[in-house]
């Protein structure tokens, strides 16, 4: 599944990173700790989070992910935005629990 199909099925906001939007997502994770995402993400995962800061650009970026999404309403600040649109990383947004969405990424990710 792209990250495109996954936009359009759950209804995400994109706040960046449109131009990478056809890439394949492989998996996800879902994880609030950097160094957790660090140690155990896999290149072209999907990682769900509640942080906003701009770490989770880089973090993303050192580990390939194929797109962030931030849960729960909360939106990237200025510089995380702005380091998404340089590293060309979709930054994506639910108002969903990491829970919910993390279940309803997984079933989609099962089914195709």
């Amino acid at each position: 599944m792209k990250v495109s199909d996954l936009v359009k099925e759950l209804n995400l906001t994109v706040f960046c990173g449109e131009e990478n939007l056809d890439t394949v997502i492989k998996g996800g994770y879902t994880s609030d700790l950097l160094s957790d995402v660090m140690g155990h993400m896999e290149e072209g995962m999907l990682w769900i989070t509640m942080q906003t800061h701009q770490n989770i650009v880089a973090v993303s970026t050192l580990k390939d992910a194929a797109a962030v999404l931030i849960v729960n309403g909360a939106s990237p600040d200025e510089e995380t935005l702005q380091k998404g649109k340089d590293e060309d990383i979709p930054l994506l947004g639910t108002s969903l629990s990491a829970f919910v969405i993390s279940g309803k990424v997984y079933q989609l990710l099962q089914n195709g």
